[in-house]
Protein backbone atom coordinates (compact mmCIF):
# COMPACT_ATOMS: atom_id res chain seq x y z
CA UNK A 1 0.00 0.00 0.00
CA UNK A 2 1.37 3.40 -0.99
CA UNK A 3 0.31 6.97 -0.29
CA UNK A 4 0.75 10.28 -2.11
CA UNK A 5 -0.27 13.81 -1.21
CA UNK A 6 -1.12 16.47 -3.77
CA UNK A 7 -1.53 20.18 -3.13
CA UNK A 8 -3.78 21.87 -5.69
CA UNK A 9 -6.37 24.63 -5.35
CA UNK A 10 -9.70 22.99 -4.58
CA UNK A 11 -11.50 24.80 -7.38
CA UNK A 12 -9.09 23.30 -9.93
CA UNK A 13 -9.51 19.84 -8.44
CA UNK A 14 -13.27 20.16 -8.73
CA UNK A 15 -13.02 20.86 -12.45
CA UNK A 16 -10.62 17.97 -13.00
CA UNK A 17 -12.76 15.50 -11.07
CA UNK A 18 -15.94 16.62 -12.80
CA UNK A 19 -14.45 16.19 -16.27
CA UNK A 20 -13.19 12.71 -15.47
CA UNK A 21 -16.42 11.53 -13.88
CA UNK A 22 -18.61 13.04 -16.57
CA UNK A 23 -17.00 10.83 -19.20
CA UNK A 24 -17.81 7.60 -17.37
CA UNK A 25 -20.72 5.54 -18.64
CA UNK A 26 -23.12 3.65 -16.32
CA UNK A 27 -23.39 -0.13 -16.73
CA UNK A 28 -26.10 -1.86 -18.67
CA UNK A 29 -29.20 -2.88 -16.76
CA UNK A 30 -28.95 -6.21 -14.96
CA UNK A 31 -31.78 -8.72 -14.68
CA UNK A 32 -30.90 -10.88 -11.65
CA UNK A 33 -31.75 -9.31 -8.30
CA UNK A 34 -29.75 -10.27 -5.20
CA UNK A 35 -31.08 -12.50 -2.45
CA UNK A 36 -31.55 -10.10 0.46
CA UNK A 37 -32.87 -11.12 3.87
CA UNK A 38 -33.40 -8.39 6.44
CA UNK A 39 -34.41 -9.41 9.97
CA UNK A 40 -35.37 -7.12 12.85
CA UNK A 41 -33.09 -8.02 15.76
CA UNK A 42 -33.79 -4.94 17.91
CA UNK A 43 -35.31 -6.72 20.89
CA UNK A 44 -32.65 -9.40 21.24
CA UNK A 45 -29.98 -6.73 20.74
CA UNK A 46 -31.35 -4.78 23.72
CA UNK A 47 -33.17 -1.87 22.06
CA UNK A 48 -36.21 -2.23 24.31
CA UNK A 49 -37.48 1.28 25.12
CA UNK A 50 -40.51 2.66 23.32
CA UNK A 51 -40.39 5.84 21.28
CA UNK A 52 -43.28 8.04 22.40
CA UNK A 53 -44.89 10.80 20.34
CA UNK A 54 -48.46 11.91 20.92
CA UNK A 55 -51.64 9.83 20.93
CA UNK A 56 -51.70 6.33 19.54
CA UNK A 57 -55.21 6.19 18.01
CA UNK A 58 -55.90 9.87 17.56
CA UNK A 59 -53.71 12.94 17.19
CA UNK A 60 -55.18 16.32 18.00
CA UNK A 61 -52.15 18.41 17.08
CA UNK A 62 -49.52 18.30 14.33
CA UNK A 63 -46.88 18.25 17.08
CA UNK A 64 -47.89 14.64 17.75
CA UNK A 65 -47.24 13.42 14.21
CA UNK A 66 -43.69 14.14 13.11
CA UNK A 67 -41.88 11.54 15.20
CA UNK A 68 -38.22 11.54 16.12
CA UNK A 69 -34.78 10.94 14.66
CA UNK A 70 -31.88 8.60 15.41
CA UNK A 71 -28.12 9.09 15.29
CA UNK A 72 -25.37 6.47 15.01
CA UNK A 73 -21.90 7.45 16.23
CA UNK A 74 -19.10 6.21 18.49
CA UNK A 75 -19.56 8.29 21.64
CA UNK A 76 -16.92 6.51 23.76
CA UNK A 77 -14.21 5.86 21.16
CA UNK A 78 -14.16 2.07 21.52
CA UNK A 79 -14.53 1.44 17.78
CA UNK A 80 -18.16 0.30 17.90
CA UNK A 81 -20.96 2.61 16.79
CA UNK A 82 -23.57 3.48 19.41
CA UNK A 83 -27.21 4.49 18.90
CA UNK A 84 -29.05 7.58 20.15
CA UNK A 85 -32.84 7.99 19.89
CA UNK A 86 -34.57 11.30 20.44
CA UNK A 87 -37.85 10.81 22.29
CA UNK A 88 -41.09 12.75 22.50
CA UNK A 89 -44.02 13.33 24.79
CA UNK A 90 -47.82 13.51 24.90
CA UNK A 91 -50.08 16.53 25.13
CA UNK A 92 -51.63 15.37 28.39
CA UNK A 93 -48.21 15.01 29.97
CA UNK A 94 -46.93 12.34 32.36
CA UNK A 95 -46.73 11.90 36.14
CA UNK A 96 -43.44 13.14 37.60
CA UNK A 97 -40.69 10.62 37.04
CA UNK A 98 -42.55 8.78 34.27
CA UNK A 99 -41.79 11.14 31.40
CA UNK A 100 -40.25 9.52 28.29
CA UNK A 101 -36.58 10.38 27.85
CA UNK A 102 -34.02 10.18 25.06
CA UNK A 103 -32.08 6.92 24.91
CA UNK A 104 -28.38 6.31 24.32
CA UNK A 105 -27.49 2.67 23.72
CA UNK A 106 -23.85 1.68 24.09
CA UNK A 107 -22.66 -0.93 21.60
CA UNK A 108 -21.04 -3.69 23.66
CA UNK A 109 -19.29 -5.22 20.67
CA UNK A 110 -21.01 -8.61 20.92
CA UNK A 111 -24.20 -7.82 19.06
CA UNK A 112 -25.92 -6.33 22.10
CA UNK A 113 -26.55 -2.80 23.39
CA UNK A 114 -26.77 -1.36 26.89
CA UNK A 115 -28.91 1.65 27.77
CA UNK A 116 -26.48 4.16 29.33
CA UNK A 117 -28.65 7.26 29.02
CA UNK A 118 -28.62 8.21 32.68
CA UNK A 119 -24.93 7.80 33.34
CA UNK A 120 -24.13 9.60 30.07
CA UNK A 121 -26.12 12.67 31.14
CA UNK A 122 -28.64 12.53 28.28
CA UNK A 123 -31.85 11.70 30.21
CA UNK A 124 -33.86 14.69 29.02
CA UNK A 125 -37.63 14.70 28.47
CA UNK A 126 -39.72 16.90 26.16
CA UNK A 127 -40.81 17.06 22.55
CA UNK A 128 -37.58 15.75 21.01
CA UNK A 129 -37.33 15.84 17.23
CA UNK A 130 -34.11 15.53 15.19
CA UNK A 131 -30.47 14.81 15.93
CA UNK A 132 -27.05 15.27 14.35
CA UNK A 133 -23.60 14.32 15.61
CA UNK A 134 -20.05 15.56 14.95
CA UNK A 135 -16.92 16.77 16.72
CA UNK A 136 -17.81 20.46 16.69
CA UNK A 137 -14.93 21.54 18.94
CA UNK A 138 -12.21 19.34 17.33
CA UNK A 139 -11.26 17.72 20.62
CA UNK A 140 -11.48 14.14 19.35
CA UNK A 141 -14.92 13.32 20.81
CA UNK A 142 -18.20 13.32 18.93
CA UNK A 143 -20.79 15.80 20.21
CA UNK A 144 -24.56 15.78 19.81
CA UNK A 145 -27.21 18.34 18.82
CA UNK A 146 -30.84 17.45 19.55
CA UNK A 147 -33.65 19.60 18.14
CA UNK A 148 -36.86 20.15 20.08
CA UNK A 149 -40.17 21.88 20.07
CA UNK A 150 -38.94 24.40 22.60
CA UNK A 151 -35.23 25.06 22.19
CA UNK A 152 -32.50 22.87 20.75
CA UNK A 153 -29.86 21.33 23.02
CA UNK A 154 -26.14 20.99 22.33
CA UNK A 155 -24.45 18.20 24.27
CA UNK A 156 -20.68 18.42 24.50
CA UNK A 157 -18.90 15.08 24.78
CA UNK A 158 -16.64 15.19 27.83
CA UNK A 159 -14.47 12.31 26.61
CA UNK A 160 -15.20 10.13 29.64
CA UNK A 161 -18.50 8.56 28.59
CA UNK A 162 -20.58 11.54 29.63
CA UNK A 163 -22.11 14.62 27.99
CA UNK A 164 -22.85 18.10 29.30
CA UNK A 165 -25.59 20.44 28.16
CA UNK A 166 -23.46 23.17 26.59
CA UNK A 167 -26.26 25.07 24.86
CA UNK A 168 -26.03 28.31 26.80
CA UNK A 169 -22.22 28.30 27.07
CA UNK A 170 -22.00 27.79 23.32
CA UNK A 171 -24.14 30.85 22.66
CA UNK A 172 -27.11 28.92 21.24
CA UNK A 173 -30.64 29.92 22.28
CA UNK A 174 -31.48 28.27 25.61
CA UNK A 175 -34.96 29.76 25.99
CA UNK A 176 -37.94 30.45 23.75
CA UNK A 177 -40.16 28.12 21.77
CA UNK A 178 -39.13 27.22 18.24
CA UNK A 179 -39.89 23.93 16.48
CA UNK A 180 -36.49 22.65 15.39
CA UNK A 181 -36.49 19.60 13.12
CA UNK A 182 -33.57 18.54 10.92
CA UNK A 183 -30.04 19.67 11.72
CA UNK A 184 -26.62 19.30 10.12
CA UNK A 185 -23.05 20.21 10.95
CA UNK A 186 -20.98 21.74 8.13
CA UNK A 187 -17.92 23.89 7.61
CA UNK A 188 -19.56 26.42 5.31
CA UNK A 189 -16.63 28.89 5.43
CA UNK A 190 -13.90 26.18 5.37
CA UNK A 191 -12.05 27.52 8.39
CA UNK A 192 -11.69 24.07 9.98
CA UNK A 193 -14.49 24.56 12.54
CA UNK A 194 -17.91 22.97 12.17
CA UNK A 195 -20.86 25.33 11.90
CA UNK A 196 -24.48 24.35 12.53
CA UNK A 197 -27.63 24.50 10.40
CA UNK A 198 -31.08 23.93 11.92
CA UNK A 199 -34.34 23.65 9.98
CA UNK A 200 -37.54 24.84 11.64
CA UNK A 201 -40.99 23.47 10.85
CA UNK A 202 -43.99 25.59 11.89
CA UNK A 203 -44.90 28.23 14.42
CA UNK A 204 -47.11 26.20 16.75
CA UNK A 205 -49.30 27.16 19.68
CA UNK A 206 -51.83 24.58 20.89
CA UNK A 207 -53.99 27.40 22.27
CA UNK A 208 -54.64 28.90 18.85
CA UNK A 209 -54.45 25.93 16.45
CA UNK A 210 -57.88 25.03 14.97
CA UNK A 211 -59.55 21.82 16.10
CA UNK A 212 -59.51 18.63 13.96
CA UNK A 213 -62.05 18.78 11.16
CA UNK A 214 -62.70 22.51 11.58
CA UNK A 215 -61.46 23.67 8.15
CA UNK A 216 -60.02 22.45 4.84
CA UNK A 217 -56.58 21.95 6.36
CA UNK A 218 -57.97 19.72 9.11
CA UNK A 219 -59.47 16.90 7.02
CA UNK A 220 -58.08 13.94 5.11
CA UNK A 221 -60.40 12.30 2.58
CA UNK A 222 -63.40 13.26 4.68
CA UNK A 223 -61.84 12.14 7.96
CA UNK A 224 -61.42 14.82 10.67
CA UNK A 225 -57.70 15.03 11.49
CA UNK A 226 -55.24 17.41 13.13
CA UNK A 227 -54.56 20.73 11.37
CA UNK A 228 -51.46 21.66 9.39
CA UNK A 229 -48.97 22.35 8.21
CA UNK A 230 -50.94 24.30 5.61
CA UNK A 231 -52.83 27.03 7.36
CA UNK A 232 -50.05 27.51 9.90
CA UNK A 233 -47.10 29.87 9.68
CA UNK A 234 -43.88 28.21 8.59
CA UNK A 235 -40.61 28.26 10.50
CA UNK A 236 -37.40 30.09 9.60
CA UNK A 237 -34.16 28.17 9.07
CA UNK A 238 -31.07 29.08 11.09
CA UNK A 239 -27.30 29.05 10.60
CA UNK A 240 -24.80 29.35 13.44
CA UNK A 241 -21.14 30.09 12.72
CA UNK A 242 -18.56 28.34 14.87
CA UNK A 243 -16.27 30.95 16.41
CA UNK A 244 -13.49 28.43 17.00
CA UNK A 245 -13.59 28.79 20.79
CA UNK A 246 -16.53 26.50 21.55
CA UNK A 247 -19.15 29.16 20.88
CA UNK A 248 -21.46 30.00 17.96
CA UNK A 249 -22.79 33.20 16.42
CA UNK A 250 -26.18 33.39 14.71
CA UNK A 251 -25.48 34.41 11.09
CA UNK A 252 -28.86 33.39 9.66
CA UNK A 253 -29.73 36.85 8.35
CA UNK A 254 -26.38 38.02 7.00
CA UNK A 255 -25.64 34.64 5.39
CA UNK A 256 -28.95 34.60 3.51
CA UNK A 257 -30.17 31.43 5.20
CA UNK A 258 -33.13 33.25 6.77
CA UNK A 259 -34.33 34.01 3.24
CA UNK A 260 -36.73 33.39 1.51
CA UNK A 261 -38.59 33.44 4.81
CA UNK A 262 -40.89 30.86 6.35
CA UNK A 263 -41.10 27.33 5.00
CA UNK A 264 -42.19 24.03 6.49
CA UNK A 265 -38.65 22.74 6.81
CA UNK A 266 -38.07 19.15 7.94
CA UNK A 267 -34.88 17.33 6.95
CA UNK A 268 -31.59 19.07 6.14
CA UNK A 269 -28.57 17.51 4.41
CA UNK A 270 -25.23 19.02 3.40
CA UNK A 271 -23.40 18.19 0.17
CA UNK A 272 -21.22 19.86 -2.47
CA UNK A 273 -23.74 19.54 -5.27
CA UNK A 274 -21.89 21.61 -7.87
CA UNK A 275 -18.43 20.19 -7.02
CA UNK A 276 -16.88 23.60 -6.34
CA UNK A 277 -15.41 22.46 -2.99
CA UNK A 278 -17.89 24.50 -0.94
CA UNK A 279 -20.77 22.78 0.94
CA UNK A 280 -24.37 23.48 -0.04
CA UNK A 281 -27.51 22.75 2.00
CA UNK A 282 -30.71 21.04 0.86
CA UNK A 283 -33.89 21.10 2.96
CA UNK A 284 -36.85 18.80 2.31
CA UNK A 285 -39.92 20.89 3.05
CA UNK A 286 -43.44 19.73 3.85
CA UNK A 287 -46.25 21.13 1.68
CA UNK A 288 -44.04 23.89 0.29
CA UNK A 289 -41.17 24.24 -2.13
CA UNK A 290 -38.01 22.47 -0.96
CA UNK A 291 -34.88 24.59 -0.63
CA UNK A 292 -31.36 24.40 -2.03
CA UNK A 293 -28.96 26.90 -0.48
CA UNK A 294 -25.99 27.37 -2.80
CA UNK A 295 -22.77 28.40 -1.08
CA UNK A 296 -21.47 31.66 -2.61
CA UNK A 297 -17.97 31.09 -1.15
CA UNK A 298 -18.05 34.44 0.66
CA UNK A 299 -19.98 33.54 3.78
CA UNK A 300 -23.38 33.86 2.10
CA UNK A 301 -25.85 31.52 0.42
CA UNK A 302 -28.34 31.93 -2.42
CA UNK A 303 -31.54 29.89 -2.39
CA UNK A 304 -31.73 28.22 -5.84
CA UNK A 305 -34.27 25.43 -5.28
CA UNK A 306 -36.57 26.53 -8.09
CA UNK A 307 -33.74 27.45 -10.48
CA UNK A 308 -31.98 24.12 -9.87
CA UNK A 309 -35.07 21.98 -10.38
CA UNK A 310 -35.13 20.58 -6.84
CA UNK A 311 -37.96 22.64 -5.35
CA UNK A 312 -40.83 20.81 -7.05
CA UNK A 313 -41.59 17.59 -8.86
CA UNK A 314 -41.68 17.24 -12.65
CA UNK A 315 -45.24 18.62 -12.71
CA UNK A 316 -44.12 21.81 -11.00
CA UNK A 317 -45.95 20.89 -7.82
CA UNK A 318 -44.72 21.40 -4.27
CA UNK A 319 -44.69 18.09 -2.43
CA UNK A 320 -44.86 17.11 1.24
CA UNK A 321 -41.14 16.46 1.53
CA UNK A 322 -40.13 14.47 4.61
CA UNK A 323 -36.72 12.80 4.27
CA UNK A 324 -33.77 13.09 1.90
CA UNK A 325 -30.63 11.18 0.99
CA UNK A 326 -27.70 11.97 -1.32
CA UNK A 327 -25.47 9.69 -3.42
CA UNK A 328 -23.94 9.24 -6.85
CA UNK A 329 -26.31 6.44 -7.80
CA UNK A 330 -25.33 6.19 -11.48
CA UNK A 331 -21.55 6.56 -11.32
CA UNK A 332 -21.18 9.89 -13.14
CA UNK A 333 -19.35 11.53 -10.23
CA UNK A 334 -22.15 13.93 -9.31
CA UNK A 335 -24.32 13.75 -6.20
CA UNK A 336 -28.00 13.05 -6.77
CA UNK A 337 -31.00 13.44 -4.43
CA UNK A 338 -33.90 11.22 -3.38
CA UNK A 339 -36.74 12.72 -1.33
CA UNK A 340 -39.63 11.00 0.44
CA UNK A 341 -43.13 12.47 0.34
CA UNK A 342 -46.73 12.11 1.52
CA UNK A 343 -49.25 9.40 0.63
CA UNK A 344 -50.88 9.51 -2.84
CA UNK A 345 -47.51 10.60 -4.18
CA UNK A 346 -44.19 8.97 -5.03
CA UNK A 347 -40.72 9.51 -3.70
CA UNK A 348 -38.81 11.91 -5.93
CA UNK A 349 -35.45 11.20 -7.55
CA UNK A 350 -33.43 14.16 -8.81
CA UNK A 351 -30.51 13.42 -11.14
CA UNK A 352 -27.67 15.92 -10.92
CA UNK A 353 -26.88 17.19 -14.43
CA UNK A 354 -24.05 19.46 -13.24
CA UNK A 355 -23.81 23.24 -12.95
CA UNK A 356 -26.53 23.35 -10.26
CA UNK A 357 -29.15 21.79 -12.53
CA UNK A 358 -31.19 18.69 -11.65
CA UNK A 359 -33.63 16.58 -13.67
CA UNK A 360 -36.54 14.84 -11.96
CA UNK A 361 -36.28 11.20 -13.16
CA UNK A 362 -38.59 9.39 -10.75
CA UNK A 363 -40.67 7.58 -13.36
CA UNK A 364 -37.78 6.76 -15.70
CA UNK A 365 -35.77 5.31 -12.82
CA UNK A 366 -38.57 3.01 -11.65
CA UNK A 367 -39.62 4.83 -8.47
CA UNK A 368 -43.02 5.95 -9.76
CA UNK A 369 -45.27 2.95 -9.06
CA UNK A 370 -45.66 3.12 -5.26
CA UNK A 371 -48.14 5.84 -4.32
CA UNK A 372 -49.88 4.51 -1.21
CA UNK A 373 -46.92 4.87 1.13
CA UNK A 374 -46.01 7.89 3.24
CA UNK A 375 -42.22 8.04 3.32
CA UNK A 376 -39.95 9.28 6.11
CA UNK A 377 -36.43 7.91 6.60
CA UNK A 378 -34.52 7.17 3.41
CA UNK A 379 -31.01 6.00 2.60
CA UNK A 380 -28.83 5.29 -0.38
CA UNK A 381 -26.88 2.16 0.58
CA UNK A 382 -25.28 -0.77 -1.21
CA UNK A 383 -27.24 -3.73 0.16
CA UNK A 384 -25.54 -6.40 -1.98
CA UNK A 385 -22.05 -4.82 -2.26
CA UNK A 386 -22.03 -4.71 -6.06
CA UNK A 387 -20.74 -1.12 -6.10
CA UNK A 388 -24.08 0.57 -6.90
CA UNK A 389 -26.19 2.42 -4.35
CA UNK A 390 -29.67 1.04 -3.69
CA UNK A 391 -32.50 2.85 -1.87
CA UNK A 392 -34.30 1.87 1.35
CA UNK A 393 -37.33 3.84 2.58
CA UNK A 394 -39.13 3.64 5.94
CA UNK A 395 -42.85 4.42 5.79
CA UNK A 396 -45.80 5.13 8.10
CA UNK A 397 -48.95 7.21 7.77
CA UNK A 398 -49.27 10.49 9.62
CA UNK A 399 -52.92 9.94 10.66
CA UNK A 400 -53.75 6.97 12.93
CA UNK A 401 -57.39 7.84 12.20
CA UNK A 402 -57.13 6.16 8.78
CA UNK A 403 -57.32 2.76 10.49
CA UNK A 404 -60.87 1.48 9.94
CA UNK A 405 -61.92 4.64 8.09
CA UNK A 406 -59.97 4.33 4.85
CA UNK A 407 -60.13 0.86 3.26
CA UNK A 408 -57.04 1.35 1.10
CA UNK A 409 -54.76 2.90 3.73
CA UNK A 410 -53.10 1.78 6.94
CA UNK A 411 -51.29 3.73 9.64
CA UNK A 412 -48.54 1.14 9.91
CA UNK A 413 -46.77 0.52 6.63
CA UNK A 414 -44.05 -1.68 5.20
CA UNK A 415 -40.67 -0.48 4.00
CA UNK A 416 -39.52 -0.21 0.39
CA UNK A 417 -36.29 -1.49 -1.14
CA UNK A 418 -35.25 -0.36 -4.62
CA UNK A 419 -32.37 -2.33 -6.10
CA UNK A 420 -30.01 -0.42 -8.41
CA UNK A 421 -30.00 -2.31 -11.72
CA UNK A 422 -27.47 0.01 -13.35
CA UNK A 423 -28.23 2.16 -16.35
CA UNK A 424 -29.98 4.66 -14.06
CA UNK A 425 -32.80 2.25 -13.20
CA UNK A 426 -34.10 0.74 -9.96
CA UNK A 427 -36.37 -2.23 -9.29
CA UNK A 428 -38.72 -2.66 -6.35
CA UNK A 429 -37.59 -5.88 -4.63
CA UNK A 430 -39.26 -5.15 -1.27
CA UNK A 431 -41.40 -8.30 -1.23
CA UNK A 432 -38.35 -10.57 -1.39
CA UNK A 433 -36.18 -8.80 1.20
CA UNK A 434 -37.39 -10.51 4.34
CA UNK A 435 -39.82 -9.95 7.21
CA UNK A 436 -38.19 -6.78 8.51
CA UNK A 437 -39.11 -5.06 5.25
CA UNK A 438 -42.65 -6.41 4.82
CA UNK A 439 -43.67 -6.01 8.48
CA UNK A 440 -46.00 -3.06 9.08
CA UNK A 441 -44.56 -0.41 11.42
CA UNK A 442 -45.21 3.34 12.02
CA UNK A 443 -41.68 4.43 11.01
CA UNK A 444 -40.11 7.89 11.21
CA UNK A 445 -36.35 8.52 11.65
CA UNK A 446 -33.76 6.10 10.23
CA UNK A 447 -29.96 5.81 10.24
CA UNK A 448 -27.44 3.44 8.68
CA UNK A 449 -24.11 2.05 9.93
CA UNK A 450 -21.99 -1.09 10.17
CA UNK A 451 -22.76 -1.70 13.84
CA UNK A 452 -20.78 -4.92 14.25
CA UNK A 453 -17.85 -4.06 11.95
CA UNK A 454 -18.45 -7.07 9.70
CA UNK A 455 -18.64 -5.12 6.45
CA UNK A 456 -22.44 -5.14 6.16
CA UNK A 457 -24.66 -2.18 6.89
CA UNK A 458 -27.39 -2.29 9.53
CA UNK A 459 -30.44 -0.01 9.51
CA UNK A 460 -31.92 1.51 12.69
CA UNK A 461 -35.47 2.91 12.64
CA UNK A 462 -37.39 5.02 15.16
CA UNK A 463 -41.01 3.83 15.21
CA UNK A 464 -43.84 6.04 16.44
CA UNK A 465 -45.24 4.88 19.82
CA UNK A 466 -43.49 1.57 19.35
CA UNK A 467 -40.19 -0.19 19.90
CA UNK A 468 -37.37 0.74 17.49
CA UNK A 469 -36.22 -1.55 14.68
CA UNK A 470 -32.72 -2.84 14.00
CA UNK A 471 -32.51 -4.37 10.54
CA UNK A 472 -29.69 -6.80 9.86
CA UNK A 473 -29.03 -8.20 6.39
CA UNK A 474 -28.46 -11.96 6.39
CA UNK A 475 -28.63 -12.16 2.59
CA UNK A 476 -25.98 -12.49 -0.08
CA UNK A 477 -23.25 -9.86 -0.21
CA UNK A 478 -19.84 -9.51 -1.80
CA UNK A 479 -16.65 -7.69 -0.83
CA UNK A 480 -16.66 -4.22 0.68
CA UNK A 481 -14.53 -1.63 2.46
CA UNK A 482 -15.22 0.87 5.24
CA UNK A 483 -13.33 4.18 5.24
CA UNK A 484 -13.04 6.48 8.25
CA UNK A 485 -11.49 9.91 7.77
CA UNK A 486 -9.84 12.05 10.45
CA UNK A 487 -9.21 15.71 9.66
CA UNK A 488 -6.24 17.73 10.90
CA UNK A 489 -6.25 20.96 8.89
CA UNK A 490 -9.91 20.23 8.09
CA UNK A 491 -12.55 19.69 10.74
CA UNK A 492 -11.74 16.55 12.68
CA UNK A 493 -14.96 14.77 11.64
CA UNK A 494 -13.92 15.36 8.00
CA UNK A 495 -17.45 16.47 7.13
CA UNK A 496 -17.34 17.66 3.53
CA UNK A 497 -14.50 15.34 2.45
CA UNK A 498 -15.04 13.76 -0.96
CA UNK A 499 -13.78 10.24 -1.64
CA UNK A 500 -13.33 8.65 -5.06
CA UNK A 501 -12.61 4.94 -5.05
CA UNK A 502 -11.38 2.93 -8.04
CA UNK A 503 -11.29 -0.84 -8.21
CA UNK A 504 -10.81 -2.41 -11.62
CA UNK A 505 -13.31 -0.79 -13.98
CA UNK A 506 -15.49 0.32 -11.10
CA UNK A 507 -15.29 3.92 -9.86
CA UNK A 508 -17.40 5.26 -7.00
CA UNK A 509 -17.73 8.66 -5.34
CA UNK A 510 -19.09 9.54 -1.93
CA UNK A 511 -18.81 12.26 0.67
CA UNK A 512 -18.79 12.57 4.46
CA UNK A 513 -22.11 14.23 5.32
CA UNK A 514 -24.11 15.39 8.28
CA UNK A 515 -27.90 15.28 8.51
CA UNK A 516 -30.25 13.51 6.13
CA UNK A 517 -32.55 10.48 6.08
CA UNK A 518 -35.40 11.87 8.17
CA UNK A 519 -34.06 14.27 10.83
CA UNK A 520 -31.34 11.70 11.59
CA UNK A 521 -27.60 11.05 11.32
CA UNK A 522 -25.81 8.12 9.65
CA UNK A 523 -22.39 6.88 10.68
CA UNK A 524 -19.73 9.23 9.28
CA UNK A 525 -17.66 6.30 7.98
CA UNK A 526 -18.10 5.64 4.24
CA UNK A 527 -19.08 2.16 3.05
CA UNK A 528 -18.29 0.96 -0.48
CA UNK A 529 -19.32 -2.33 -2.06
CA UNK A 530 -16.55 -3.82 -4.23
CA UNK A 531 -18.24 -6.75 -5.94
CA UNK A 532 -15.76 -9.60 -6.44
CA UNK A 533 -12.70 -7.32 -6.31
CA UNK A 534 -10.22 -8.35 -3.63
CA UNK A 535 -8.58 -4.95 -3.38
CA UNK A 536 -8.97 -1.26 -4.11
CA UNK A 537 -6.62 0.17 -6.72
CA UNK A 538 -6.88 3.76 -5.58
CA UNK A 539 -8.63 5.87 -2.96
CA UNK A 540 -8.61 9.59 -3.67
CA UNK A 541 -9.60 11.96 -0.86
CA UNK A 542 -10.35 15.63 -1.35
CA UNK A 543 -10.24 17.16 2.11
CA UNK A 544 -12.42 20.16 3.07
CA UNK A 545 -9.29 22.26 3.63
CA UNK A 546 -8.49 21.90 -0.09
CA UNK A 547 -5.72 19.32 -0.43
CA UNK A 548 -6.05 15.86 -1.93
CA UNK A 549 -4.43 12.56 -0.99
CA UNK A 550 -4.23 9.24 -2.79
CA UNK A 551 -3.84 5.80 -1.28
CA UNK A 552 -3.03 2.80 -3.47
CA UNK A 553 -3.34 -0.97 -3.12
CA UNK A 554 -5.75 -1.41 -0.19
CA UNK A 555 -7.12 -4.88 0.49
CA UNK A 556 -10.89 -5.42 0.55
CA UNK A 557 -12.98 -6.49 3.55
CA UNK A 558 -11.48 -4.19 6.13
CA UNK A 559 -12.07 -0.92 7.91
CA UNK A 560 -9.32 1.62 7.29
CA UNK A 561 -8.70 4.98 8.95
CA UNK A 562 -7.06 7.74 6.91
CA UNK A 563 -5.64 10.77 8.70
CA UNK A 564 -5.31 14.01 6.75
CA UNK A 565 -1.72 14.51 5.60
CA UNK A 566 -0.57 11.13 6.91
CA UNK A 567 -2.42 8.44 4.96
CA UNK A 568 -3.70 5.16 6.37
CA UNK A 569 -3.06 5.01 10.12
CA UNK A 570 -5.21 2.01 10.99
CA UNK A 571 -6.41 -1.16 9.25
CA UNK A 572 -8.80 -3.63 10.81
CA UNK A 573 -10.18 -6.71 9.01
CA UNK A 574 -13.91 -7.19 9.22
CA UNK A 575 -15.14 -9.43 12.02
CA UNK A 576 -16.46 -12.74 10.59
CA UNK A 577 -20.19 -13.24 11.08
Amino acid sequence: MTHTRLVLPCCILGVLFFSEHYSRQPPQRRAAAPKIQFEDIATRAGLISRIVQGGEKQKKYILETTGTGVAIFDFDGDGFRDIFFANGSRTEGFPPGEEPINHLYRNQGDGSFQDVTGRAGLARSGWGQGVCAADYDNDGDTDLLVTYFGHDVLYRNEGNGTFKDWTQQAGLPATGRRWGTGCAFLDYDRDGDLDLFVANYVVFDEKTVPQPGSNQYCQWKGIPVMCGPRGLKGGTNLLYRNNGDGTFTDVSERSGIAQPGSHYGLTAIVSDFDDDCWPDIYVACDSSASLLYHNNRDGTFSEIGELSGTAYNADGRAQAGMGVSVADYDGDGRFDLVKTNFADDTSTLYHNEGRNLFNEVTAQAGLGDNTKYLGWGVAFLDIDHDGWKDILIANGHVYPEVEGNSPKETYRQRKLVYWNQGGGAFRDISAQCGPAITELRPARGMAVADLDNDGRLEVVVSNMNDLPSLLKNFGETQNSILIELVGTQSNRSAIGAKVTLRSGRLSQTDEVRSGGSYISQNDLRLHFGLGRAGSVDQIEIRWPAGETEKVFGVKANQWITVKEGTGVVKQKPFVPR
